[in-house]
């Protein structure tokens, strides 16, 4: 079954190949019919529909695409359509017996349906009654909500419930003040929105926002979680639905959402500040902003959605970052919120495209901060101070400007030494957050150390000592790794981090202050000293792997920290042994490893941690749904599991306790760097452990693409190394399994795959493949060299520049591959990054070497100026790019095609 799924799974991606590469429209249109059947295989039916309908665009006659739609319209429920076209083919081949049974197999699921409809019809009616029956007992009533719930998952009860008035019905179930009754009405208009754009459009106008944000700002975290569900499958419908060419059978002739959309986030900002929305109604409305607003890919040239919430909204959300709980203003907040604040800042900040879109963000937080700031009461200096410790935990380089404002530090500070236990907090926690950013480390470290130390031993308020604390844990780490490098004297980082597993332990204490002390052994966690003592201490770790599993959601970076710090599962560069010699010649300072770092020390560290139940720990963070859950929060995640599994032995132990499932999602949705560590991890699962039961069910099939993605990593190291090697992935015929790879539409495994090409075409076998006439990879590499993703282009420019350099032959074909060939190599030539300029340069100068006439064409376009400007270097352009430029420029020369620069200065005078 697998290897049909994965055969299947190559057929379509070289159907995508040849496709990319057709020119024709009936051959286009065999493609599409060929790859309708491959995506029937792997029960991918909107696809399946998707291409065969493409395929009749072009030849409405063509039966088997017909019949793929049908095929795909059946599987997709959609039996009028399918009824259709099942007719059309029998009319066009009466005799086939394919087309009959599939005639009658429609025929029967339409009787089937109708039955089921007049069935439907009256069980619908029925709840109805019985709902709005005020003298039905109460926990009949709640059946019939919760027998509702399951007719809406019913495509036949979704459309009965929707048409027989519905939504005046959930209307009334929503003002209920039984929990279970509100909670049965979202469920049932989940059921109703999920896939549905018209149904979504219509209930969103019917029902109202203010009513659904209503909800979901109510007090009852259950309700609101429900109603934040609601709201995500809501917009999910509204924007799969414009990415769709046509919208199902019905919703074509229908506008696009975009209303919708913008009345749905416009509710959301104005729930920010409200006072009468309760704190996890706050923070759902936050997730969702998060989810929604930034843009998926940065492939995608529009942030449209972003500039209008920062415009629309962004005050408003500096509202909740500002708020100071325990004041009288401002409106109630979850331990949760301001975390959740932070990282939708640092989504909106990193989504804008242009230094004028981040200039105006930061202006726009200057003014909020500097409103407040310069206002006579201490209330409104605190929340200017809480909105700069906001920022600092988002956009760190936004939060460090508005830090820079006048009197900003000095307030912060001062207000260290307040009596009061708020103002105290307030400013410790901005201190906090101030210290690790370098450009004020050395500040706080010179000014705010005594300080804190003062705090810490004087303070009789545990909320301020732990917070103080964690300061001098902060700035005690400044070294790192290196263990000759540590800022405070021996033995008083050991005596912090005692103190720190002290209040772990300490349930009395307030989980936010337990979290803080999480907090300072992330930084504490550098020296190998605390990091043995931690893992001997089975209560604290145990304390802090319940916090990781709390509703505190704040705490997941932190405890992530800690652990990447605690099994070494950091990137370390080894420093070159002959450089260290010199370093140590000229005086230079030279990193030193602990003792306690040796592999020996880590390998116990890590059994330790996995008796204490580490797996369980990390299973569960994965699985938060919160902002606070960011992508290096699952890089750091990635990176011990990677380092958990290391040893043969404890692999089983990871996949007993969930490791294989947590690792799936962390392949794909995570960091670049996250991506590959969590892949490696799986590969390891994969090859000790029996697929079947590490990832049972559907999840086997999830695994295929990270280990691919594996793989082809280990294969582009092995084809860096040697002829040899290369000679032995090609023998055993890796090559066309790498080119498959290069039209995935993953854009990690499809830059992977060319990256591997670009070490294999050193080989003259692979070179050979290129010259080979009647093939297309030479036109794939120059395609692949304008597109967007920048590892992408990087691999194929690299490619295209060392295959003209080995076989000046294939130059003169360049032009021949797509019209655009100029366009993509000047677009190289002008990009802001040196490896792309100096591959684009290095591809030139191999043209021109090959053919004057190649050299005349490009000289006779505006490569020349761009030649000119680079070779003559200056800031920006590196020595290796303007060195290539002037050789271009030098060969143009000599082939007599421009002049030399001492040429053009003295025919100045003379040309017409």
């Amino acid at each position: 079954m697998l290897e049909t799924f994965l055969y299947m799974q190559g057929a379509a991606c070289c159907y995508t190949k040849a496709l990319k590469l057709s020119d024709s429209q009936a051959e286009s249109a065999v493609l599409y019919r060929n790859r309708s059947a491959c995506y029937l295989k792997l029960e991918e039916y909107s696809k399946a529909e998707a291409d065969s309908s493409k395929a009749l665009d072009t030849d409405p006659g063509d039966v088997k695409a017909r019949f793929r739609r049908a095929q795909a319209f059946q599987k997709l429920g959609r039996l009028d359509q399918a009824f259709l076209d099942a007719q059309r083919c029998a009319q066009l081949e009466p005799k086939n017996k394919a087309f009959q049974d599939l005639l009658r197999q429609l025929g029967a699921q339409i009787h089937q349906k109708s039955a089921q409809l007049n069935s439907t019809d009256a069980r619908v009616q029925q709840m109805f009654s019985l709902l709005l029956d005020a003298s039905a007992k109460d926990s009949d009533r709640q059946k019939a909500a919760q027998n509702l719930v399951v007719l809406s998952r019913e495509e036949a009860g979704a459309e009965q419930i929707f048409r027989n008035d519905g939504m005046k019905l959930i209307q009334k179930l929503l003002l209920s003040k039984q929990e279970e009754v509100v909670l049965s009405a979202l469920r049932t208009l989940v059921g109703l929105c999920t896939g549905h754009q018209s149904r979504t459009m219509a209930i969103v106008n019917e029902l109202g926002m203010e009513q659904l944000c209503a909800v979901m700002g109510s007090g009852a975290s259950t309700v609101s979680l429900a109603a934040c569900h609601l709201l995500q499958v809501m917009f999910e419908a509204l924007t799969e639905g414009m990415k769709k060419e046509i919208r199902g059978k019905d919703e074509a002739i229908l506008p696009e959402p975009s209303k919708e959309l913008r009345s749905m986030l416009r509710h959301l900002l104005g729930m920010m500040p409200a006072s009468n929305v309760s704190g996890p109604g706050r923070d759902s409305a936050i997730n969702l902003l998060v989810k929604q607003v930034p843009r998926k890919s940065l492939k995608n040239p529009d942030n449209s959605l972003t500039l209008w919430v920062i415009d629309q909204g962004l005050k408003k959300i500096l509202d909740v970052a500002g708020t100071v709980p325990e004041l009288s203003e401002g409106p109630p907040l979850t331990d949760n919120s301001h975390m959740s604040c932070s990282v939708l800042l640092s989504k909106l900040y990193d989504d804008l495209k242009s230094d004028k879109e981040r200039e105006n963000f930061n202006k726009l937080c200057e003014e909020y901060v500097q409103q407040h700031f310069s206002q006579a009461g201490l209330d409104a200096k605190l929340r200017a101070i809480q909105t700069v410790s906001v920022l600092l935990q988002g956009p760190s380089d936004v939060g460090n400007r508005t830090l820079e404002m006048s009197g900003m530090m000095d307030a912060v500070i001062s207000l260290c030494a307040s009596e009061d236990v708020t103002h105290q907090q307030v400013a410790v926690e901005a201190l906090i957050h101030a210290a690790g950013k370098a450009k004020r480390a050395s500040f706080i470290t010179a000014n705010g150390v005594a300080l804190l130390k003062d705090l810490y031993k004087k303070s009789e308020n545990d909320r301020i000592r732990v917070r103080a604390l964690v300061g001098l844990c902060k700035l005690g780490s400044a070294g790192g790794t290196d263990f000759s490098m540590k800022q405070f004297a021996e033995g008083s980082t050991l005596k912090l981090a005692k103190q720190c597993r002290k209040w772990l332990c300490n349930e009395s204490l307030p989980p936010t202050s337990r979290r803080w002390s999480v907090e300072g052994l992330a930084y504490l966690t550098f020296d190998a000293d605390v990091k043995e003592d931690l893992v001997e201490d089975k209560s604290a770790l145990l304390a802090m792997f319940e916090l990781a599993k709390s509703e505190d959601k704040t705490v997941l970076f932190a405890v992530g920290s800690t652990l990447v710090n605690c099994t070494n599962s950091y990137d370390v560069e080894k420093p070159d042994p002959q450089m260290v010699e010199l370093a140590k010649y000229a005086k230079q300072h030279v990193p030193e490893e602990h003792p306690k770092d040796a592999p020996s020390y880590v390998e116990k560290r890590l059994v330790k941690l996995l008796e204490a139940g580490v797996v369980s720990a990390l299973v569960c963070m994965v699985k938060q749904e919160s902002p606070a859950l960011t992508e290096a929060c699952r890089e750091c995640i990635a990176r011990v599991f990677l380092a958990l599994v290391e040893r043969q032995e404890d692999r089983g132990t990871v996949v007993a306790q969930g490791g294989g499932k947590a690792l799936i999602p962390l392949a794909s949705d995570n960091t670049d760097v996250g991506k590959i560590k969590a892949a490696q991890a799986l590969a390891k699962i994969t090859i000790t452990s029996n697929p079947e039961i590490a990832f049972p069910g559907e999840r086997i099939y999830e695994v295929v693409r990270p280990l691919n993605f594996e793989a082809l990593m280990a294969l582009t190291n092995l084809a860096g190394i040697s002829d040899r090697l290369r000679q032995k992935i090609i023998k055993e015929k890796a090559v066309p399994k790498i080119e498959g790879y290069m039209f995935e539409e993953h854009d990690l495994v499809r830059a992977s795959a060319t990256e591997c090409m670009c070490n294999l075409v050193l080989s003259t076998e692979v070179q050979k493949l290129y010259l080979a006439t009647g093939n297309d990879r030479l036109k794939l590499l120059v395609l692949y060299s304008g597109e967007e993703d920048e590892r992408l282009r990087k691999a194929a420019a690299g490619t295209l520049a060392m295959l003209t350099a080995e076989q000046p032959e294939l130059c003169a074909r360049i032009p021949g591959t797509t019209t655009h060939w100029l366009e993509i190599i000047q677009a190289l030539l002008l990009s802001e990054i040196s490896d792309l300029r100096h591959r684009g340069v290095v591809i030139i100068q191999n043209m021109m070497l090959a053919e004057k006439s190649l050299a005349e064409t490009l000289m006779e376009s505006e490569a020349l100026e761009i030649l000119s400007v680079l070779a003559k270097g200056g800031e920006g352009t590196p020595e290796p790019v303007s060195k290539v430029a002037q050789n271009c420029l030098d060969k143009a020369v000599e082939y007599g095609i421009i002049r030399s620069r001492e040429g053009r200065e003295k025919g100045k005078g003379t040309e017409p």
